[in-house]
């Protein structure tokens, strides 16, 4: 990953990172010597690069996550036949056959953080019990952690094609 650091005079002692058009831009007090400046590149590559990609990558682990998820946020409600990643959604993050309980995750999503990840299969698997978008529904929905901040994200990643995320450390 190409990385852009930036140093500032008014910056004392925090070191920020954000991804910008695919470049880690890092920010670092003025007053660090390269030693310093490697070390802090090297953590905040670790940082995003944790907070970036998700461990679901595999049709296995993606199910393995629906039924965590299932479990832990929605009461064992969902009725899931399959869920697997596809490759032709682009317009869709995801998509439940309310008939069988098939869903299908876009692979766009393969990057994105857990919590991302987790909101949009949420949703998905309240499609199974509740069909359409209702109160009821989103009240279910909603309750996937960071939901509200998964869909500034994915409200992000869908306008500008790729989302920002950043880390910070003292």
């Amino acid at each position: 990953m190409p990385v852009k650091v930036i140093r500032s005079a008014k910056r004392k002692r925090t070191v920020a990172a954000r991804l910008n058009a695919g470049v880690l831009e890092v920010r670092i007090p003025g007053w660090m010597n390269k030693s310093e400046e490697d070390d802090a590149v090297a953590d905040m590559l670790q940082r995003v690069a944790k907070r970036t990609v998700s461990q679901h990558t595999s049709d296995d682990q993606l199910e393995q996550r629906a039924q965590e998820l299932n479990a832990k946020v929605l009461d064992n409600k969902a009725q899931v036949g399959s869920i697997r990643w596809v490759s032709n959604q682009n317009t869709r993050w995801g998509s439940t056959s309310i008939a069988t309980g098939d869903i299908r995750i876009s692979d766009r999503l393969q990057k994105v953080p857990d919590y991302v990840l987790d909101s949009v299969i949420v949703h998905e698997l309240t499609h199974t019990f509740i069909p359409g978008h209702s109160k009821e529904f989103w009240e279910w929905a909603d309750r996937a952690h960071k939901a509200e901040r998964a869909k500034g994200y994915l409200e992000a990643f869908a306008r500008f094609g790729q989302a920002e995320e950043s880390a910070e450390a003292e």
